[in-house]
């Protein structure tokens, strides 16, 4: 169902609002680039710091702007099972092909906690459902049997967005959940790793500003051509790592204003602009993967 490459967009601002100007020539050149879909607002959307009402305005003008040529998974989830069932909720209304359900985060629910959150979502809506599980960020992981458990007991429940960096886990969770579960790499650099063991792609950053590089990497492995895969791997690896370089989205940011995509690499508090040396960085990595700015 959600297979290749999916890009897990930034939101613009300007002047402390979201620049939707911005937002739809991002989304063009996604389509452009060929990729299969769009996250808007998840973690490289700032959803944390957008109020009810910026979250769903970012989902309808990504519906509006992608106008069916590519998927849109709404990122909808939250720290609170009711905020999570009300944004689901409203992203079906609004046209979202799937919803993206982070692992609560903070309040660090345990194992049967995480089960009831996701179960009770899945019960409220239409729409599939890709679990995100990133302990990183939430303090706490998806553990595979809640997993497959969630998979067994909710068929809305389709895949999941594994961003825990441990290319085991995608051997596991293919074993235990079947051929069908899809799996996305949440790591750019690690997408190769995973497809090789059973991934199906990438929710990637990277694509935002190399939507078709990573787009044609992740087709190329997929149709079994491993030597043009690893090429592109390699020339966008110096990116892959520098996109990290300071808290995400704050370098995509950057490289997007760099190469004139977004007007603005503005970014809400408590995250600040890159620092100057990590920009210098940035920039080189840029050019070395062969993107102007």
């Amino acid at each position: 169902m959600f297979t290749g490459t999916y890009t897990a967009i930034v939101t613009p601002f300007r002047d402390g609002k979201v620049d939707e100007a911005s937002l739809r020539r991002l989304i063009q050149k996604q389509i452009k680039g060929g990729v299969d879909g769009i996250v808007p607002v998840g973690t490289t959307g700032e959803s944390p710091t957008l109020d009810y009402d910026e979250h769903l305005r970012v989902i309808e003008r990504s519906v509006e702007f992608a106008a069916g040529k590519i998927k849109v998974i709404a990122g909808t989830g939250a720290n609170s099972t009711h905020e999570a069932i009300y944004l689901t909720g409203e992203a079906e209304k609004l046209g979202a092909d799937g919803s993206l359900q982070v692992a609560p985060y903070y309040n660090k629910p345990t194992q049967e906690g995480l089960f009831q959150h996701f179960a009770a979502v899945a019960r409220a809506t239409k729409l599939p459902i890709l679990l995100y599980s990133i302990p990183g960020r939430c303090g706490v992981e998806i553990a595979i049997d809640t997993v497959s458990r969630l998979a067994k007991a909710h068929p809305r429940i389709v895949g999941i967005k594994e961003a825990g960096g441990n290319a085991d886990r995608v051997s596991q969770l293919r074993t235990t959940c079947g051929s069908k579960f899809v799996i996305l790499s949440g790591d750019d650099a690690l997408t190769l790793p995973f497809m090789s063991v059973g991934a199906h792609g990438v929710i990637s950053v990277a694509s935002n500003v190399a939507p078709k590089e990573v787009s044609q990497m992740v087709r190329a492995y997929a149709s079994g051509d491993l030597k043009t895969a690893l090429k592109w791997h390699q020339r966008l690896y110096p990116i892959f790592k520098d996109l990290f370089i300071e808290t995400n989205p704050a370098p995509i940011k950057a490289a997007l204003e760099a190469v004139k995509t977004i007007d603005s690499a503005e970014l809400r508090l408590p995250l600040v602009p890159l620092s100057a040396k990590s920009r210098e960085q940035l920039l080189k990595s840029l050019a070395a993967s062969g993107f102007k700015s």
